[in-house]
């Protein structure tokens, strides 16, 4: 059976760690999904890993329903939770209708939201109309150049006092979790023990109720430099290249297909 918020709420009750994911099409949302993941991030993310944008802002609903549906025909026990792009919750009427597409066409189980007091009503909205909501402090990437690139937030006094009061916002809201993303390790455990919801860290220390990565960075698909908190479990993308590199030597030199592999 498929997890659920309930399930999600009671790991932080619990002291079970949180697992996610990012996780972008059907095959990936097998086998995550297998490996016992507890919540996969269908993220906007997926405009850099899969689409070749510079940010995550031209990322659109389609893209992230089209995608959003693959995920959820992969899975059946992960929780799914879809990132709402870049202008799709400009207002609380549009963040509903928005949200509602998610979870009626596409499948997902929860939307994600970048910010803190400045969408205080679309969150208000989205709870009053019975949508899980996963909330997002710290570096919000659909915002970075506002924040001056993608730098960690949270180290001076101000800026910290600002995410923590968010943070407890947003807890009161109703949002069922938040990612906290490149906060200083201390702050983010102090968010954590402040709030009833579970927190998700990436680069936020191990001191959060679980952790999130972008599936593509854990498993070492090479690309730009992987940020100080990625941890590489496998080294994919060099494997690619030297298949892919085995393949076309193979074809040139007539090694491939063989005898036993014609009709």
């Amino acid at each position: 059976m498929r997890l659920t918020i309930k399930d999600i709420r009671g790991k932080k009750k619990s002291r079970e760690k949180i697992t996610v994911l990012t996780c972008y099409d059907y095959l990936f949302a097998r086998l995550l999904d297998d490996a016992g993941l507890d919540i996969l991030l269908v993220g906007d993310s997926l405009g850099m890993v899969f689409l070749g944008y510079e940010s995550t802002v031209p990322v659109t609903m389609r893209d992230m329903l089209h995608h959003t549906r693959a995920v959820c025909r992969g899975v059946k026990k992960s929780l799914v939770t879809a990132d709402m792009p870049f202008g799709s919750y400009d207002s609380p009427a549009q963040a509903v209708r928005n949200a509602k597409r998610f979870l009626k066409e596409a499948g997902a189980d929860a939307v994600k939201l970048e910010g803190g007091g400045r969408i205080k009503k679309q969150i208000e909205a989205l709870v009053s109309a019975g949508i899980p909501v996963m909330g997002h402090l710290g570096l919000t990437p659909q915002s970075a150049s506002q924040l001056g690139g993608y730098r960690v937030q949270g180290r001076e006094s101000r800026e910290a006092a600002a995410i923590l009061k968010d943070a407890v916002l947003l807890d009161r809201l109703g949002v069922f979790s938040m990612v906290l993303e490149c906060v200083p390790a201390a702050l983010a455990a102090k968010i954590t023990k402040a709030v009833k919801c579970p927190t998700i860290g990436i680069g936020a220390g191990a001191k959060t109720d679980g952790q999130v990565l972008v599936t593509h960075d854990m498993l070492g698909f090479e690309g730009k430099v992987s940020p100080k908190f990625v941890r590489h479990y496998a080294r994919l993308g060099q494997e690619v290249r030297k298949a892919a590199e085995r393949y076309r030597d193979d074809v040139k030199q007539e090694k491939f297909p063989s005898a036993g592999e014609s009709y």
